[in-house]
């Protein structure tokens, strides 16, 4: 089961300043309960654990993501455009997943599988025993549907304006939080399907 997607900021890999990896948009799939912790569980507490969780992958999806592209050579992301009418071929998109023990950031050991996109991460936090190639074309699906119809890179879009929209496309293609084996027929089926209850 998947646990969490996010959307976050990636920074320039040259830039010295801290903290500017921001979370733009997450759905959390089921809520993590702190069984040891013996103060009252309140849904404000609740809400500012999940956060800081989901903005501790976050921060780790960046900085994978900008050791490998030193590590490969390419071009940082101060070089690229941050954002491009241009369509983006997301095969050649740096992308990788990881591993996360219990307790950090979250009770159970997760996996992340992430992927980047010129100046934005995108990651999908989930158990250990998901099969990885399902969920890095799930991922890859869902980055492109949000691409192609929230037009997520050019210039001037608030999407965060458009948060039903990216609900909408989780609802159909991450129900729940469950990976699902779709073909390419059904894939084409449920778009026509969110974009006749979405037009663009």
């Amino acid at each position: 089961m998947v646990h969490a997607f996010l959307i976050h900021t990636l920074r320039a890999p040259s830039s010295e300043e801290t903290g500017l990896c921001r979370v733009l948009y997450s759905c959390v799939f089921g809520a993590e309960k702190s069984l040891d912790d013996p103060r009252p569980c309140g849904a404000e507490r609740d809400r500012l654990l999940r956060k800081e969780q989901i903005l501790a992958v976050a921060r780790q999806v960046e900085s994978l993501c900008r050791l490998q592209q030193q590590a490969s050579g390419c071009p940082s992301t101060d070089t690229q455009p941050q954002f491009s009418d241009e369509p983006v071929s997301l095969h050649e998109a740096p992308h990788g997943a990881f591993y996360l023990g219990a307790g950090d950031p979250f009770q159970e050991p997760q996996t992340v599988v992430w992927l980047s996109v010129l100046s934005l991460g995108f990651a999908l936090v989930l158990d250990t025993h998901e099969n990885l190639l399902l969920a890095e074309s799930t991922l890859r699906l869902l980055v492109r549907l949000l691409l192609d119809h929230l037009r997520l890179l050019t210039p001037g879009n608030n999407f965060l304006l458009r948060a039903d929209r990216i609900e909408g496309i989780l609802a159909r293609f991450l129900p729940h939080g469950q990976l699902l084996f779709l073909n390419d027929q059904f894939v084409q089926d449920l778009e026509k399907e969110f974009s006749a209850a979405w037009p663009r």
